[in-house]
């Protein structure tokens, strides 16, 4: 008989008029990886957070190890042997690893003594499961791949037996990513359990044992992974037939959009971010820049944008020195009106005002055009009205434009930056991590919207970490290391071990 570490059976959570769990049941093997599929929406964080003890079922039995218990906060999941890892990681900056570890289970008022026996511990821990994290380093400095090792190790160094992981590749470049899979097999080659929460159907199929798909806050299906593919899950979890394949024709660009010519920016440290960039995008072509994160792409991006000024170079939009010319408004604000849209890499950060309702983040960068404002007065009604318009046409749930965009999940909140900037009806559009933690469906159709752009004669920009995205979507593909073009591949030629070459900083040939 299977031993279970978890069992959920008939979980219901309602927040207001939304239901996000009716009726949840899921069983976790002891000693497996279990993963949770779905949409953007589907319920997947919600019932987690249940297990964890930050919300409350309304219905529902949950059972830890065969025994019932009521979870009713962090600190008894915990005590249960359960860990979560979220997707926005809960560090102090300026602690170091060991103390971050530490924080709040300091064991006794002598400080020292705790430090002392978590070092051990951790030396432990690192060795076991080959976390390998500096215990000495400050947080802020490390990167986000050993950001979220210092929150597995902090769920370890509390005795999690049972460990949830939300969205945990979302952040992580595709090595970062190998990496934690690696570390999660090794969890569970020691007994451990893990539940992993993800969008991505590789991940799946590489790395877990078992399958819960939820749809609209229900179970839709719970599975062996072994006996089912990427394209029954992908059905499974929309609810119908889904196109994993971009539909993209081959067509002739018109004339030049976008030209950089010798674009460098230097930071306040001295430090050469960008090496003299080269390159066009014409009119009715996505251009597709690969690269692992940190090389340069996003400074680029920042630059087109308007949000950091270049050290020197030239950047031609239609003919006009954007570099060189004068500006009466902060200069973002210039450019998207004079039609250049930015769909930026952190939506939370640079797309929303997460704390504002959906129908002001709808017209965030655009609240002084006159078709919502009038002289210095918006007509709240007619706000309402443009964004359910939208929320309409994006698909955008739930469909509520009175809802903070920080309730919406990761993928909605996505839609409402992407429906905002499209509806804009720009000539060059900026796209950075367009479905970074996104659910397939969310894909298919952001996929779908960026290729009909493009058929429509827009000039589009487009940065992503994600190999089969650009290869997919891009006519063009510059690869970016260090701050330079190491190398140009058409689109048609594209293959993962040519762009892998050049991202290594070797030549395609």
């Amino acid at each position: 008989m299977t031993d279970f570490a978890i069992e959920l059976m008939g979980i219901c959570k309602s927040f207001g008029a939304v239901a996000a769990n009716r009726d949840v049941d899921m069983k976790v093997a002891k000693g497996s990886i279990h993963g949770i599929i779905g949409e953007n929406g589907a319920g997947k964080s919600t019932l987690m957070s249940i297990l964890y003890g930050y919300y409350h079922a309304d219905a529902g039995v949950i059972r830890v190890n065969n025994r019932e218990t009521r979870i009713r906060s962090s600190q008894e999941a915990i005590r249960l042997g359960i860990g979560m890892v979220h997707q926005h990681f809960m560090l102090v900056d300026t602690f170091t690893v060991l103390e971050n570890i530490i924080l709040g289970a300091e064991g006794g008022l002598i400080l020292k003594h705790g430090l002392a026996k978590a070092r051990e511990h951790l030396k432990q821990l690192n060795l076991e499961y080959g976390l390998e994290v500096d215990p000495d380093a400050v947080v802020g400095k490390l990167g986000v791949g050993l950001q979220q090792r210092v929150e597995i190790l902090k769920a370890l160094y509390r005795g999690a037996d049972v460990l949830i992981l939300d969205e945990p590749t979302a952040v992580l470049t595709p090595q970062e990513a190998d990496h934690l899979f690696r570390i999660l097999r090794a969890l569970r080659n020691q007994g451990k359990t893990v539940i992993l929460i993800t969008h991505k159907l590789r991940e799946v199929m590489d790395t877990t044992d078992n399958v819960t798909v939820m749809r609209g806050g229900q179970v839709v299906g719970n599975v062996r992974t072994c006996d089912v593919d990427k394209a029954v899950l992908a059905d499974m979890m929309v609810g119908r037939k889904v196109n994993m394949k971009v539909d993209k024709q081959a067509r002739e660009p018109g004339e030049v959009v976008l030209s950089v010519k010798d674009l460098k920016l230097v930071d306040a440290r001295g430090v050469n971010l960008l090496k003299g960039l080269s390159f066009d995008v014409r009119a009715g072509e996505i251009v597709g820049v690969a690269g692992v994160a940190g090389n340069g792409q996003s400074e680029l991006l920042e630059v087109l944008a308007g949000m950091t000024e270049a050290t020197s170079g030239e950047v031609h939009y239609k003919g006009e020195d954007l570099v060189r010319r004068k500006y009466r408004q902060p200069k973002a604000a210039a450019l998207r009106k004079m039609g250049i849209a930015h769909v930026p890499e952190d939506r939370s950060r640079e797309g929303l005002v997460k704390t504002f309702p959906a129908y002001e983040n709808a017209i965030l960068g655009h609240q002084r055009d006159p078709a919502v404002c009038k002289g210095w007065f918006y007509r709240r009604r007619d706000l309402i009205k443009h964004a359910s318009q939208l929320i309409s046409q994006f698909d955008i749930r739930p469909d509520n434009p009175m809802l903070r965009a920080g309730l919406l999940s990761g993928g909605n909140q996505q839609k409402v930056v992407l429906a905002r900037e499209i509806h804009a009806n720009p000539d060059l559009f900026l796209v950075g991590q367009p479905t970074r933690g996104v659910d397939i469906g969310a894909i298919e159709f952001i996929h779908r919207r960026l290729v009909e752009l493009r058929d429509e004669g827009k000039a589009i920009l487009l940065v992503s970490v994600e190999l089969e995205e650009i290869m997919a979507l891009s006519d063009r593909i510059l690869v970016m290391v260090g701050g330079e073009i190491s190398g140009e591949v058409p689109g048609a030629d594209a293959t993962a071990s040519a762009l892998g070459l050049l991202m290594g900083g070797g030549d395609k040939h």
